[in-house]
């Protein structure tokens, strides 16, 4: 772990020295001979963003504008032995591989540690978890980048105060992260009780998360308040904001201890089934069971719990009309949601005033509803932003729609609001690297960003 910290600190130094050039900085290589991906046993991956990036979540050194996705940088891995790190409302299953089918058939040598990549778009900052090493960068308010101070970063760069990092979930003005021994850090701003330290203050450094779970974590998620992590017994924590509308899922007498947060991790007992993967919305939560069964709870005002009513509460529920579909990803927006079926279909219910649940209108859906404009594309990843959503599928194309106000669609000379799934099309530059396969998407307040494998499989 050492050799690659230095190796990516080396590189996010020379990264900052040609940021405005037109050459796309190395981030990160698997070794340190392996510089391009023209090597038999090298996958280049590219980090794209675009959007409104006025406090420097692009990543691309300046305050900027992006109509289209732009690389902000690119990663050597191993070709047959990566994959996207767990993700927030995923369920975990077999190694996301995106390197395609010739990975499964180079796992001969089971010793082979495969190499994890993931991105998180926050409010207005942004993440990048490669082997275990973490690198953030956008605004600083509140201490949500986790250096110490309350800068902003214009570029990606490496948070020395962690390691063996698995998955992170950024939100508003907080950051949250698991490490591979299965302990949450959090850090940032604490008024909500989104930190989970007892306290409502300032964590300017990652500081670890004293849960009362026994074991460890094995998933995380949080939303611009409130955060979870789910145990790998299937025990299901929550804390931060809750104001009456029980996104906490706690029930009578186990509300905010402290300006309408609970800054204490606690057990949502009411769970009869383990839980494997959790989302937090925006005043709402929703929780996998192993077996892909859906359950959600909080507020409801805008159907956001798809039960075909507006009426919320703090009990955790199913779906009804989802008891017989096996859901492998969630994703919750604001006011509306998403969910991945296991054959590939999207699912949105909610509130669809921006157009974020790509049915071709702004009316709502009281009921999970399928979008029938990615009917003909088996989908594989699914990603919410706040009024906005994104799909990818299983040949690599994205697809966006809902809020592109702030040009976070990337789909320029469309509608500001944009009702119906849009192909997103990638620049062909001559940078000689090939065509563009998707592999994950992340959305945040006024941008966006996803991982791409140069090249094809």
């Amino acid at each position: 772990m050492a050799v690659i910290t230095r190796r990516i600190a080396t590189l996010t130094h020379r990264y900052s020295s040609f940021s405005t050039a037109t050459k796309v900085p190395l981030l990160y290589a698997f070794n340190e001979n392996d510089t391009t991906s023209n090597q038999n046993d090298a996958a280049t991956l590219q980090l794209l963003s675009w959007g409104r990036g006025g406090s420097g979540q692009l990543g691309g050194g300046i305050e900027e504008i992006r109509l289209y996705p732009a690389p902000v940088a690119n990663l050597v891995l191993p070709k047959n032995s990566f994959g996207l790190s767990p993700t927030p409302g995923r369920l975990l299953d077999k190694p996301a591989t995106a390197a395609g089918d010739s990975a499964k058939k180079n796992k001969k040598n089971k010793k082979e540690e495969v190499v994890e990549v993931g991105i998180s778009c926050g409010l207005f900052h942004s993440s990048l978890v490669v082997d275990g090493s973490l690198l953030v960068w956008g605004k600083g308010d509140g201490g949500r980048l986790g250096f110490g101070h309350e800068n902003p970063l214009f570029v990606p760069s490496l948070n020395p105060h962690l390691d063996s990092v698995r998955s992170v979930a950024l939100g508003g003005l907080h950051s949250v992260a698991l490490t591979s021994a299965g302990e949450v850090f959090t850090w940032g701003y604490g008024g909500f009780g989104a930190l989970g330290h007892s306290v409502y203050t300032r964590e300017l450094f990652p500081r670890l998360v004293r849960g009362s779970w026994e074991g460890a974590i094995q998933h995380i998620a949080t939303s611009g308040t409130h955060t979870a992590a789910v145990t790998e017994s299937g025990e299901l924590y929550i804390w931060g904001r809750d104001e009456g509308d029980g996104r906490l899922g706690l029930g009578p007498g186990r509300g905010p201890d402290h300006a309408g947060g609970l800054s204490i991790p606690s057990k949502v007992k009411e769970l009869p089934v383990p839980i494997a993967a959790v989302s937090c919305g925006g005043f709402f939560t929703m929780a996998l069971t192993v077996d892909g069964q859906l359950w959600n709870w909080g507020a409801n005002s805008n159907y956001e719990l798809g039960r075909g009513d507006k009426i919320g509460g703090w009990k955790p529920k199913p779906i009804p009309s989802l008891e017989n579909v096996r859901i492998i990803q969630i994703a919750s927006g604001g006011y509306h949601s998403l969910a991945l079926t296991d054959d590939g279909k999207v699912l949105s219910w909610g509130h669809g005033g921006h157009g974020q649940l790509g049915h071709g209108s702004l009316h709502s859906q009281k009921i999970p509803t399928v979008v029938e404009a990615l009917g003909e594309d088996h989908i594989i990843y699914i990603s919410c932003g706040a009024s906005s959503a994104a799909a990818v599928t299983d040949t690599g194309k994205l697809y966006m729609w809902g809020n592109g106000t702030d040009s976070q669609l990337g789909v320029p000379g469309k509608p500001a609001v944009q009702p119906s799934p849009v192909e997103v099309n990638f620049l062909m530059e001559d940078d000689g690297m090939g065509p563009h396969k998707v592999l994950s998407v992340a959305n945040g307040a006024t941008h966006s960003m996803c991982l791409v494998l140069r090249g094809g499989s």
